[in-house]
């Protein structure tokens, strides 16, 4: 499975359209580990471009800090669960924290 966490110098971007890169951060199931991370750069932000371009990279769940509700129904017809409210953080932390369960969420930073 693939978690996507955009990024910026590394850590977690708190508006999902803003970032840098996207960590794509591939996770062993049967262990709950994760195994690799590759990072991208994604296309010109546009509406609803990253979605379906993520879907295409084997993105399953997307977490970020801050994300329209325009987006987060795109993602959701892609298939892509999303995640908004994350602290702060490296990919490979906040992705294993996701998978252990224990990553607290706050308030989505973004209000469009």
């Amino acid at each position: 499975m693939i978690i996507a966490v955009p990024v910026v110098e590394g850590i977690l971007c708190m508006h999902f359209g803003h970032c840098e890169h996207f960590a794509l951060v591939d996770v062993d199931i049967s262990s709950n580990r994760v195994s690799d991370t590759k990072y991208v750069a994604p296309p010109p932000h546009a509406p609803g471009v990253l979605p379906g371009w993520l879907s295409e990279q084997g993105a399953k769940v997307i977490i970020a800090g801050g994300m329209g509700q325009r987006a987060q129904a795109i993602f959701a017809q892609h298939g892509i669960k999303v995640v908004v409210g994350a602290p702060a953080g490296t990919p490979e932390d906040i992705a294993q924290t996701y998978l252990d369960g224990k990553l607290e969420v706050g308030q989505n930073v973004c209000d469009h």
